[in-house]
């Protein structure tokens, strides 16, 4: 029992080998599912939860705080597929959230630049020069996304437990994912599910919590959450009680710990 995460540049074929993936293991295969989840519960309309996952903050995103609610939806709904274990997903920001988990295989596919000109140029008739550019504002457009909000490149190799270069065929790439994962390194134990729920409880709660107070922290342990954030002295005591009030809903929670940083007044304080 394990999860896969399968990060791949655009037209690299991606798709077809995590769908390959799941049915060879019998897992679930999710992808853009998520966001219509996410969408649902949280009553987001679903092109701004897209367009969270795909495109690189704006000054006024990071002013007003949309994109961490939107990207607090979509890993709430993440981790609850997560948390049932057997699952592939291939889709934008999935291994960032786990990137601690150790039952999580995570691959990365790239592919030639020329193959992928190539089915861009089939797909939408366009010109070589005309789909080299697409490409390449894509790529660009996703690292840079990565970048602003985790300070990471989703090029680098270190991050992944596979990088598999695809050629002509997908096969020989769908055997060593699903041979790996099978191994023992990447086995679901007590241990790493425990770590997996409290990640997963730790998400519901911010998710809950983000439409009152964006700019927090939360860190769930044996069902004990502990919530950071910064507020004015006269702000504190009932920011804590709607703090308090919306997570002892949700189910999973035993306690709710508040640490509140007083901030001075005419500092500009997280929008909430």
């Amino acid at each position: 029992m394990s999860i896969i995460t399968i990060s791949r540049g655009s037209y690299s074929k991606g798709k077809e080998i995590a769908e390959k993936v799941a049915q060879e293991l019998g897992y679930d295969c999710i992808a853009r599912e998520v966001l219509i989840e996410a969408s649902e519960e949280f009553n987001v309309p679903e092109l701004k939860l897209d367009r969270s996952m795909s495109d690189a903050p704006s000054i006024l995103d990071r002013l007003s705080y949309g994109k961490e609610r939107y990207i607090a939806f979509i890993q709430a709904a993440i981790l609850k597929h997560f948390q049932r274990d057997n699952v592939v997903y291939h889709g934008l920001a999935g291994h960032f959230f786990v990137k601690d988990i150790s039952h999580v295989l995570k691959v990365q596919i790239i592919a030639d630049l020329e193959v992928r000109t190539k089915n861009v140029m089939d797909r939408d008739k366009l010109s070589r020069e005309e789909a080299l550019r697409f490409i390449e504002n894509l790529d660009n457009q996703r690292r840079n996304w990565s970048k602003r909000l985790y300070g990471i490149d989703t090029w680098d190799a270190s991050l992944y437990d596979l990088v598999i270069h695809i050629h002509n065929t997908i096969n020989d790439a769908v055997d060593i994912i699903c041979k790996t994962s099978r191994s023992k390194d990447f086995q679901t134990t007590p241990e790493s599910q425990k770590t997996m729920d409290d990640l997963a409880l730790a998400a519901q709660v911010k998710a809950a919590l983000v439409g009152v107070k964006v700019g927090i922290e939360v860190i769930a342990q044996n069902g004990v959450v502990s919530v950071k954030t910064e507020a004015s002295h006269a702000k504190e005591k009932s920011l804590i009680k709607d703090m308090e009030k919306i997570a002892k809903n949700i189910p999973g929670v035993k306690e709710v710990k508040t640490d509140v940083v007083h901030i001075k007044p005419y500092s500009t304080p997280y929008s909430g």
